[in-house]
């Protein structure tokens, strides 16, 4: 039943080979991140859900109150209802591997996900994650491998919460890479040449 709990596109790649989950930023939808999927991991096959939360029109993966606030109550209802999607395509398709990749909004329901369920993904890119609340692990991170990339002019994420961001994921035994640029919300052609190397590896280990 999960499977199709979402709006979503599939980008079919090399049967039984990787999957790739990408997640929109706000105001986009399930096309948005699918070419630089493709991009990034060749053989996978892409899955994109559309988030289901519309805030004046734009889609979202969970409300929020404010510019950094989050609903939690609703962020907790899209993060089990992610993480059953998730898992059920990963249940059809039986993949090699299972990468995640999101921006913005995606990056921060991606980022949930793999608090909730550590295990899901092999690896995860965060592309401009605001994550304004200490996370809760349901487990433990270490193994999961996570590239956060940022821009040290962000006013949507702040580069202090980057850091603790990144200090939380540590401390709790991620293997963590973060790549910055000095510009602000956009993503900038080094993420994207930081994301191909990262999931190249991820890739390699998988296959």
């Amino acid at each position: 039943m999960h499977k199709d709990s979402y709006i979503h596109k599939v980008a079919p790649g090399s049967p039984g080979g990787p999957l790739l989950f990408v997640f929109h930023g706000t105001g986009a939808d399930e096309s948005q991140l699918l070419s630089l999927g493709r991009d990034l991991a060749p053989q996978a096959t892409i899955v994109s859900p559309r988030g289901d939360v519309l805030e004046y029109g734009a889609a979202r993966f969970f409300r929020r109150t404010g510019e950094g606030v989050y609903d939690m109550a609703d962020l907790a209802r899209a993060t089990d209802k992610m993480a059953g999607f998730v898992k059920a395509h990963i249940e059809a398709a039986k993949p090699s591997s299972v990468l995640g990749l999101g921006y913005s909004n995606g990056a921060n329901i991606l980022a949930s996900v793999v608090f909730a369920a550590p295990d899901l993904f092999d690896a995860t890119v965060l592309m401009h994650p605001l994550i304004p609340f200490e996370p809760e692990v349901k487990g433990s991170l270490a193994g999961c491998r996570i590239l956060v990339t940022a821009g040290r002019r962000d006013p949507i994420c702040p580069p202090n919460l980057t850091s603790r961001l990144e200090a939380y994921l540590r401390a709790d035994g991620a293997d963590v890479t973060v790549e910055w640029h000095d510009g602000g919300h956009e993503v900038q052609s080094n993420e994207i040449e930081a994301a191909r190397r990262f999931l190249a590896v991820a890739l390699a280990e998988g296959a």
